[in-house]
This record gives structure tokens, sequence and C-alpha cells, in this order.
């Protein structure tokens, strides 16, 4: 059934925290928990720049329904995903989001 399909997804964060401590950023991520099921199963990996630890780079992997994916803006549009991204405007005002599929041969 089309209903069942899924395309995998990666979501890039990119942003700069006011410090070098991410203890902040980790107590946003713990009270947004109940939005990142969203999509159902997510993997979710931070990576913090080796030369200024202030930048950060959070990687969402999930797989989006397929009749979802075909109209983003159903997405965004949704109450939880507006929710979820104006924490994050709230902690770093700058964040940028980008959306990335996987190239297939």
């Amino acid at each position: 059934m089309a209903e069942d399909k899924t395309v995998r997804r990666f979501l890039h964060f990119r942003f700069s925290l006011p410090t070098a401590d991410s203890a902040q950023l980790f107590a946003m991520m713990r009270k947004a928990t109940p939005y990142t099921t969203i999509f159902g199963e997510m993997h979710v990996r931070f990576l913090q720049n080796a030369d200024d630890p202030s930048k950060i780079i959070q990687i969402v992997e999930y797989d989006a329904p397929l009749s979802l994916e075909a109209n983003r803006q159903t997405i965004a549009s949704d109450p939880r995903v507006q929710t979820y991204l104006q924490m994050w405007r709230a902690m770093v005002p700058n964040v940028q989001v980008d959306v990335y599929r996987e190239i297939e041969e």
C-alpha cells in the first residue's frame, strides 16, 4: 500500500551556542522528547566543531511517510512541528535547518 511507504530523510540543524557549554542544549532536548516522536523512530546525533566548540550540528535521521513527504507544507504546519521549531528558535535564533535525501545510483 502507498500509505505504508516511507522515504529516508536527514535533517541538519546548524547553529552556534552562546557558549561552548552544551548543558543548556541537552536540557532543552530532554524537554523536546515528546516532539521527537512526530515521525516515529528517529536517530539523533550531535556534532561539535573541534576548533570552535560553540558550533553545533544536529543530525536527525528518520523515515517520513511518503504521503506526508509529498506535501512538506502539511508537515511544516503541524502544530507539533511548529512547537519544536519554536523551542529551537528560542534557544538559538540563528538555527539553519536543511532537509537532505540520500543519493541512490
